[in-house]
Parts: C-alpha cells; structure tokens; sequence
C-alpha cells in the first residue's frame, strides 16, 4: 500500500491538476492524504469537489507551518511506502513505477526533476544540477541537497522520523538525515516530477540562504543535537 502525503495551504491555483497527478497512479488501496494548513482560500473545498475515496483530507489544528503539516499527514499514514509531495507540482506518469521497486532494498529514494515557472513552462534546468544533489549524512547537514517532493521512504522510518521536533523548520532535511542514519538512501537521476518554481518558494531553488552563517551553524548543531536524540533512544 503506498500513502502520499500531501500538504496544502491556499494552493487553489494549481492543486487539482497535482491532485489529478498523483491519482492516476494509485491503485483502490492506496491513499492520498492531504493535510491543509487552515486555508483562507477555496483550497479545501475544490479537493472535497474531487470526490475520491482514496483522498483523506484533515486540517491541521497543531502547530502551523511547513514541517508540522506534512507531520500532520504523515502520522496518519497507513502505507507500507510513503511518497512526500507538494501543492503546485505536477508528477510525471512514471513517477511511482520508477520508484517503489527502489525502496525494497533502500529505505529511501530521491529523484530529479524538471524546473517549470509559475505557467508550467520548462527552465530547462533540473534539481539535480541545481542543488548539486549528492547523498551522505555530512553532506547534507552541510548543505541540505534533498527537496521532499521528490523523496520516497519506507513506512519503517516513520517511528524514527515522528514527532518531528519543534525547531526542525526544514522537513525534507530531517528526512533525509534520520534515512541516512538507519539505511541505504539512494539517487535516482530521472527527471519524474515537474517542479514549480516560486519567487516565494518554501524552498527557494538555487538561492543563497537569508540567514546568516552563525545562525544555520546554531540551527545545524540543534539539528545535530535532535538527530542523536532520537537516534540513540530508538536504538
């Protein structure tokens, strides 16, 4: 059974054709949970207008934001395989065929993608080559490389991924780092979702971080400090 988990907040403009996306490649078993951040817009009401068994929509009552979101989506998956996405992309046709095989023997994958602007025209940029994505647990407490959209794990990693801590503002990071730290995580260089690229992206592509270099040092170390928490009392 395979859950993605979807996190949504006033993503009106483009969620039913990502929703439409995702469902042509479910079978009757699997799932797409949504959890909404408290829409001010029609968000909620166009995904209820889909009427599709396999949706299950909440709305986040906890902690706003990003990450607590998709953590409000992901405790509530049931699926052997959890597949991480966004609101505004698009998922190529072969996005989970190409994918799910992977994760028998690996705990989690990460695929390209093609860049696209806000109206679906192709940058001719991926990723890949502009986050210079590489795996290893150092490399990406560094510089984190991995965009959750495009990551797939298996179900066994929720107990070490779930609470996520209050103070982890980057999901995909976190991730990405307790994956590398209980299993084989791979790269999967075919461009298998096309991502829409915002001036206001959550994670802003290509771009130099507004903070300064003493805060994500702090936010690195307490990121460090969370990891080896968890890591050693689930083990």
């Amino acid at each position: 059974m395979i859950s993605v988990c979807l996190a949504t907040y006033n993503g009106s403009k483009y969620i039913i054709e990502q929703i439409k996306s995702i469902l042509s490649q479910l079978s009757p078993n699997d799932e797409l949970i949504i959890s909404d951040d408290r829409s001010t817009d029609n968000t909620i009401d166009l995904i209820k207008e889909i009427n599709d068994s396999r949706i299950k929509l909440f709305v986040n009552s906890g902690v706003s934001g990003v990450s607590h979101n998709f953590e409000n989506a992901l405790k509530r998956a049931l699926g052997d395989y959890i597949f991480l996405s966004d609101q505004d992309d698009i998922w190529e046709k072969n996005k989970i065929s190409a994918t799910l095989p992977l994760l028998i023997n690996n705990v989690c994958i990460l695929h390209n993608a093609r860049i696209i602007d806000n109206h679906g025209k192709f940058t001719n940029k991926t990723l890949f080559s502009v986050y210079k994505t590489r795996t290893g647990f150092f490399n990406n407490l560094i510089r984190n490389t991995f965009v959750g959209c495009c990551m797939a794990f298996r179900r066994d990693m929720l107990q070490y991924i779930l609470p996520i801590p209050n103070n982890v503002t980057m999901h995909d990071m976190w991730i990405a780092l307790i994956c590398h730290l209980n299993g084989n995580v791979i790269l999967v260089d075919s461009e298998l979702l096309q991502y829409r690229r915002h001036d206001n992206n959550a994670s802003t592509t290509g771009n130099k971080s507004k903070f300064s270099k003493s805060y994500q040092l702090q936010y690195r170390l307490q990121i460090l400090y969370s990891l080896i928490k968890r890591h050693y009392i689930k083990n």
